[in-house]
């Protein structure tokens, strides 16, 4: 082999290694990553989760529950705008998975982690609580990565169960219980804890949980709607 047919190959390897990894995304825009519609949502989700972060710090405890809300809205629809798009590639189905966890690992587990540290600073118990339901959320979320692309892998059929309690259940636990504490004799800072690390440890128990019926998302939206309303009632008066 001359000098010249050694230029060549090297000269393909090097234009191969180039483009590996490169998308035709970051053809158009220069920059790394998928951008289209069916994301957005779930970026406004972590926007509003991360404000809700920055509530707690300034002790504002209803507003970050009103945001931890209103990002588990965006949650509920992300997916379902995800779906209407139908040429995604794999790796656009990928990428939609692995943002989506990385969202809610913000949104419904370090929001209420921090909700809970500026409610309850001084009660040792609430640290265990933190640390436990931190970790079990970031866990569930790897574990779901790993579970949801097999499943796509395999099938084109919507997800029927869920194994152990969805991440999302935060968004109306927490401000479910900040109102049992306002509204009985009970003090918040207890049962936020123990909520938190029931919570959590409910996050890797391998129970199989079938996805609710349309009747009970119904359900679930309307109780959601009440706290949400006794929520914002609280903030304006």
């Amino acid at each position: 082999m001359d000098n010249m047919d050694n230029m060549n190959i090297n000269s393909a390897i090097a234009d191969t290694m180039d483009n590996i990894g490169n998308t035709d995304t970051e053809k158009k825009t220069g920059l790394i990553g998928f951008y289209n519609y069916t994301v957005v949502l779930t970026y406004i989700g972590m926007w509003i989760g991360f404000l809700g972060v920055m509530l707690a710090i300034k002790d504002r405890y209803v507003g970050s529950l009103i945001c931890l809300m209103l990002a588990g809205v965006c949650d509920m629809f992300d997916g379902t705008i995800a779906s209407t798009k139908k040429d995604r590639t794999r790796d656009e189905r990928t990428f939609g998975i692995q943002i989506d966890s990385l969202s809610d690992i913000i949104c419904f587990g370090v929001l209420p982690a921090v909700w809970l540290f500026c409610v309850t600073p001084k009660i040792s118990v609430a640290f265990i609580a933190i640390f436990v339901f931190i970790l079990c959320g970031l866990i569930r979320l790897a574990y779901f990565n790993v579970d949801e692309a097999n499943r796509q892998a395999a099938t084109a059929e919507r997800r029927q169960y869920y194994l152990g309690l969805p991440i999302t259940s935060s968004a109306l636990a927490i401000p479910a219980v900040y109102l049992i504490g306002e509204f009985t004799a009970i003090h918040i800072e207890t049962i936020a804890a123990l909520a938190l690390l029931v919570i959590g440890i409910c996050y890797v128990l391998p129970v199989k949980l079938k996805k609710p019926s349309l009747l009970g998302e119904v359900l679930l939206v309307g109780i959601g709607a009440v706290e949400f309303c006794i929520l914002i009632a609280e903030v304006l008066i």
